[in-house]
């Protein structure tokens, strides 16, 4: 299964060489997974489908350089009248909160490219949200993988979530395994 953003630059199935069939797409703005707490959406209907019906075992969040919808959130106020793509990107406020905690010393464009890693990661916790993700991945039935496509560089970055002796609900931190970088 493959998360992605809606940008037309980004289609996961020519980055990635997947023919028809071969992966179960999802493509949302700024590639965000909500946490279960945040209510029903079209992108976590499908993660059941594909987790519970389909039995994919293999979770994929795909990111991307000069990212609109991550911008979106980076200029996000708190007093702004509120719009679908507000209501949505606000989904990625703990990825945002973080990037200005650690990268407010970056400019804005650094810190976009930050915040849209980040968003990935914040994405990958947010499906341990789900108790039949989790069940799933806890039994190494299901792995969960972030990306990220710099089509500037024409670089892409694969990692792995490392569950093994974190306690990421306590400490709502992570880390990382099997990182890669494509050239």
């Amino acid at each position: 299964m493959v998360i992605a953003c809606v940008d037309s630059r980004v289609c996961p199935s020519n980055i990635l060489g997947f023919q028809p069939g071969e992966a179960f797409m999802i493509r949302n703005v700024a590639n965000l997974v909500p946490s279960l707490e945040s209510g029903p959406s079209e992108t976590n209907a499908a993660l059941e489908f594909a987790v519970n019906t389909l039995e994919v075992e293999n979770i994929f969040i795909i990111g991307h350089s000069c990212c609109a919808g991550i911008q979106a959130l980076m200029n996000l106020q708190d007093d702004e009248e509120s719009s679908f793509v507000k209501s949505w990107v606000s989904k990625g406020k703990v990825a945002k909160l973080r990037t200005q905690a650690k990268a407010n010393h970056l400019n804005f464009d650094e810190q976009c490219r930050y915040c849209e890693k980040e968003s990935i990661n914040r994405s990958l916790l947010n499906l341990l949200t789900y108790p039949w993700i989790k069940d799933r991945v806890r039994k190494d039935l299901l792995f969960v993988h972030g990306g990220y496509y710099d089509f500037l560089n024409c670089t892409f970055e694969k990692w792995t979530l490392d569950l093994e002796g974190n306690n990421i609900e306590e400490k709502g931190s992570y880390s990382v395994k099997d990182h890669e970088i494509w050239c």
